[in-house]
């Protein structure tokens, strides 16, 4: 490589002692190969010639000699100098624009510290204490200048917790390397300034345009802007067609407007068209919250395109986002492996990590102090989820609304979270908007040759208050002194370009006029109602209405087929003995008077779905297996270890199938499921909790995106959601699914509740889930699934059942209602209680239960109204309709169904309930409390005659 300035004698003169000895050494080895030596004495000796035989310096040190003790000691103490300022060299790094803290580190980057002098460092060779010195970079002294000056100014680097070998070399390499990342051309340095003209002038012109309204402004992080920029350029460079972003609020419209396309004047009507100008747009609203995707073309210079003037085009899209700030994460790393995968054929599906690329900007407050950003950050790596590494983007500017970092985190920097995950982390000045774009440039790179998250910490400031209507000066009154005298960043790029005489100041102003009129122009476009429409945020109503009878049915025959293939394993494949004779047993489900088991049912669901063309992905905790041991979609060979599903052989599929063990968190995993739903809707996606209550933690996913998605943003999922749900006396927890919260979000038929309890209804009803696939109607399904429920004969079905009908939103008790004019009570119950109520009336076949009807609600949202109503009406003599389940009375259906029921019911006819009284808990934890509770319910469901003898134990 070329060296900064030619090589001379004044060069030799650095070199004497043993120095001198050693770098005529060097020359001999060189002499007789070239290639035996380093590069850096490649080049010296190419460039400078011989060393000569003797050199006078400018001082005289103590010559040392190979052997003296005391002259190891330096050496070594040097090395850990230089180590220690690449490792720690960050800490006394130029990096925050406001200087608000001492630099308390700086006596670890100090000679003096390890007892070495400059005579001491200037008797050393350079390469002997860092081994890849450039070549002009000769002495220990230089050295350690030079190293300073790479880890300790604008740009500062923590790489020493990667413990991967080549990736920490090449990331030193590049850190130290003086061509890399490039430096920019004046053409690029103008642009840049340009940029950082367009994205202040923005935030001015809201500003003073729209007085007092909150904007979440950028400034004081304004080089975010054109580090998206530079990230675009890199990711459409290397071939991605979609680059996948989220971000909360905090410059989200500058953002929208300069790297999304989001026209200026449509940003602005949503200001100027509020109601209510005190709180639009603000952090909850649509003008803040909701995405943005357009198609950006990049013109790619000579430097980085492929191939002279290519032009090439990359689909960018902004993720929708509430208020919850980093939920997003998840939900984003979901739309990019959706992004990258080919689901066109049977098998796995196809994945190209190079198609799309994520990028996820984060607050500094929430990064370390919400959990979904660890979720989000463990799956980065793992089979199911991993998409080629995301880079990370801490928007920082030291406060979180009004706290300061000292009491919103317990690390030294707010990206100290990604270490845990040898994530390399490049904490840059924000007013430094070169050195912003050279870690964009470091980022890429290391993204796109390694597959792996980088997080990048912006660190700036915030010019206004969390929100420009709130006065920070009352909590922060230090900062915001320095805030107000501290020049923008624009102006010192500016004054910095001027100095260096890449631009004057009449072409700076020129730009900046520009920029202002380009905003007048779009706000008198606005006015006068010319400004263009923006994506629909009016909620597509649904069309399915209570009930959907569209035919699910496949021929017995078809069935049968795949059946057999289902069973068939490679040859020379050893099933586990034990599973191997449960596999069999379902050989003749699908024969005349055998059954089918509710895992059977899934895996023929799932077949035929594939064999449609409609692709499958389902994950969660043990989903490969099933929690209750009874899915097996994955068998492994006993002697080899080998993975096999049979999904994967089927002769008549048209679709890939997926299916992965999650690891064990729940929100991340569901934001990931729903964002790949939402990005590919053709897909059927089912997440499955281990239990039902785990979905407890994933509520803001449900409550946020999975509920209200679609009315918030019209944003479309298909997502089916299975938690295990069933009170079997084994105790409060993983009893309940906790029914009663996802009826409570139930409106404007935003999705679908279900309790099922045969494997015919669960068949039918996935087979019409997929069905929806992409298409206008298509809404979320959540299924309380069974558990003990899965292995009872009661639940199973015949395979005429699968093979003819549709999905029942209401299951009538068949041994009851033959004479409906002599009905007087009726029971409405869902879910496993009327497996329950069944089991009882077999066991007393011999009563009269004329008086009696059981209906199951196997659809409680949408309301099956029409088919209720149909069965109360053939009810003549009916005095009652009861609601039993084994939930508390508030939790479970009751809340929700009692005000339905009353609206239909027959006039003169009550409305009672009959279940486990009002808890706190949802089940006991005492199993003969539980089975004199059940004992009680149905027996008062059916009035019997025998009395309840067990009585409550004390506790």
């Amino acid at each position: 490589m070329a060296a900064k300035e030619p090589y001379n004698e004044s060069l030799w003169s650095k070199y004497y002692g043993p120095n001198l000895g050693y770098i005529q050494e060097k020359y001999e080895q060189f002499v007789k190969d070239p290639a035996s030596v380093e590069n850096n004495y490649r080049d010296l000796f190419t460039i400078s010639g011989p060393p000569p035989l003797t050199a006078e310096a400018e001082q005289d040190p103590q010559p040392v000699v190979s052997g003296n003790t005391e002259w190891l000691k330096k050496a070594v103490r040097a090395s850990k100098l230089i180590a220690n300022i690449r490792i720690h060299g960050h800490l006394g790094a130029n990096i925050d624009p406001l200087e608000r803290k001492p630099n308390t580190m700086a006596k670890w980057l100090n000679p003096e510290t390890y007892e070495l002098t400059r005579d001491d460092l200037v008797a050393l060779p350079a390469t002997l204490i860092w081994e890849n010195a450039p070549a002009d970079v000769l002495t220990g002294w230089d050295a350690y200048h030079r190293m300073l000056q790479i880890y300790t100014q604008t740009i500062a680097y923590e790489f020493g917790h990667v413990n991967a070998e080549q990736e920490l070399r090449w990331l030193n390499s590049q850190a130290e390397s003086p061509s890399s990342p490039s430096p920019l051309n004046s053409a690029e340095r103008k642009e840049l300034l340009k940029r950082l003209i367009q994205v202040e002038q923005f935030e001015t012109f809201l500003h003073k345009t729209f007085v007092g309204q909150k904007r979440f402004s950028i400034e004081g992080n304004d080089a975010l802007v054109p580090m998206l920029d530079e990230i675009v350029r890199a990711a459409a460079h290397d071939g991605a067609e979609h680059i996948l972003m989220g971000m909360a609020h905090r410059g989200r419209l500058n953002v929208l407007a300069h790297i999304l396309g989001k026209p200026y004047d449509i940003i602005f009507s949503e200001f100027h068209h509020s109601p209510n100008k005190e709180l639009f747009p603000s952090e909850g609203s649509m003008g803040i919250n909701y995405g943005w995707t357009g198609d950006v073309k990049y013109h790619l210079g000579a430097d980085r395109a492929v191939r002279e003037g290519e032009t090439v085009r990359t689909r960018l899209t902004l993720a929708n986002n509430p208020s919850h700030l980093e939920f997003v994460n998840p939900v984003v790393e979901g739309f990019t492996r959706a992004a990258q995968e080919d689901r066109s054929t049977p098998g796995m599906p196809i994945l190209d990590t190079n198609k799309a690329m994520a990028v996820l900007m984060h607050g500094d407050a929430a990064f370390p102090g919400e959990g979904i950003v660890a979720e989000t950050l463990n799956i980065g790596k793992l089979n199911g989820y991993q998409n080629g590494g995301t880079i990370h983007i801490i928007v920082n500017n030291r406060i979180g609304f009004t706290t300061e970092s000292e009491d919103s985190r317990s690390t030294h920097y707010a990206s100290d979270l990604a270490k845990g995950y040898e994530i390399p982390i490049v904490h840059v000045n924000a007013d430094d908007p070169e050195a912003c774009v050279a870690a964009v440039r470091l980022a890429s790179s290391y993204r796109n040759l390694f597959k792996k998250d980088i997080v990048i910490d912006l660190i700036g400031y915030r010019r206004h208050g969390h929100n420009e209507m709130d006065d920070p000066e009352t909590t922060q009154p230090i900062v915001y002194g320095k805030v107000r005298n501290h020049p923008t960043v624009y102006n010192i790029y500016a004054e910095r370009l001027i100095q260096d005489k890449v631009t004057t100041l009449d072409e700076v102003k020129k730009v900046y006029a520009g920029a202002e009129s380009l905003l007048q122009e779009a706000y008198d476009s606005m006015k006068e109602g010319k400004h263009k429409k923006g994506e629909s945020k009016t909620a597509v109503p649904l069309p399915i209405g209570d009930s959907d009878s569209r035919s699910t049915a496949v021929p017995l025959n078809n069935l049968r087929e795949i059946n057999r293939q289902l069973l068939t394993v490679p040859d020379g494949f050893q099933v586990y003995p034990k599973l191997q004779r449960i596999l069999q047993r379902r050989k003749d489900s699908l024969n005349e008077g055998e059954k089918v088991d509710w895992a059977l049912a899934e895996s023929l669901a799932f077949a035929t779905i594939l064999h449609d063309g409609t692709p499958i992905r389902l994950s969660g905790q043990d989903s490969q297996r099933g929690t209750f041991a009874h899915r097996h979609l994955v068998l492994h060979d006993s002697e080899s270890g080998k993975l096999f599903s049979p999904l994967h052989q089927l002769t008549d599929s048209k679709a890939s199938f997926a299916v992965y063990n999650s690891p064990l968190s729940e929100a991340s995993v569901l934001g990931y499921e729903y964002g790949y739903n939402v990005f590919a809707p053709e897909t059927l996606v089912l997440w499955e909790a281990q239990y039902g209550d785990f979905a407890n933690a994933a509520q803001v996913i449900f409550d946020q995106f999975i509920a209200a998605g679609r009315a918030k943003w019209t944003q479309r999922s298909n997502l089916v959601v299975l938690l295990p749900h069933g009170y079997e006396g084994q105790g409060p927890e993983h009893s309940s699914g906790r029914l009663e919260r996802y009826l409570q979000l139930s409106a404007e038929e935003n999705w679908t509740v279900a309790n099922l309890t045969t494997a015919a209804q669960y068949f039918h009803l996935l087979r019409r889930q997929a069905a929806l696939c992409g298409q206008g109607d298509a809404r979320p399904l959540v299924i309380m699934t069974p558990k003990s429920l899965i292995r009872n004969p009661r639940s199973t079905s015949s395979g005429t059942e699968l093979a003819s009908g549709h999905f029942l939103p209401v299951l009538p008790e068949s041994s009851l209602g033959q004479n409906p004019g002599k009905v007087k009570r009726l029971v409405v119950c869902s879910g496993k209680v009327g497996v329950d109520l069944q089991t009882e009336l077999e066991s007393g076949r011999d009563q009269d239960w004329s008086w009696l009807h059981i209906l199951r609600l196997e659809q409680l949202y949408p309301f099956p109204k029409s088919e209720l109503t149909a069965y109360l009406e053939t009810f003549t003599s009916l005095e009652e309709i009861v609601w039993v389940q084994e939930e508390p009375k508030n939790m479970g259906g009751w809340s929700y169904a009692e005000p339905r029921l009353r609206a239909i019911a027959p006039v003169n006819t009550g409305v009672q309930y009959i279940g486990r009284p009002e808890r706190s808990s949802p089940a006991s934890g005492y199993a003969d409390v539980h089975a004199y509770e059940q004992r009680r319910i149905v027996s008062e469901t059916l009035k019997l005659n025998t009395q309840v003898q067990a009585a409550v134990p004390s506790t």
